[in-house]
């Protein structure tokens, strides 16, 4: 199972998300939920990345975490609310579809 975890502050800004596990919903290779978790996560460090500078994220076989800087300025904090909250809409939407749930669980909570 994938777990995804999505770490927001009180004013409901996304500092951190987690993706760890396999899904295996499929043989390697041909495993759809796999496949659209990893599209969604590297869509998400990509587009910080390519968009924002910033760089701050680690990944290994199963694990991928994204981590935004404290130290942020308020112009890219916005481009980076709307890059994050997008990505936490293409999770939950692979977690509520049909026959997929039991592959993933998302976890948005305030820490």
């Amino acid at each position: 199972m994938i777990k995804v975890n999505i770490a927001r502050d009180k004013s409901g800004f996304i500092w951190e998300y987690t993706v760890q596990g396999h899904a295996e919903a499929g043989e390697h290779g041909n495993d759809v939920v796999c496949a659209a978790v990893s599209a969604i996560a590297f869509t998400g460090i990509n587009a910080l990345s390519e968009l924002l500078g910033i760089q701050s994220f680690s990944k290994q076989s199963g694990y991928m975490k994204c981590t935004i800087p404290t130290d942020i300025s308020e112009d890219k904090k916005h481009t980076a609310r709307v890059i994050l909250d997008t990505i936490a809409v293409g999770f939950k939407q692979i977690e509520y579809t049909p026959g997929y749930r039991k592959y993933i669980r998302v976890l948005d909570e305030e820490v």
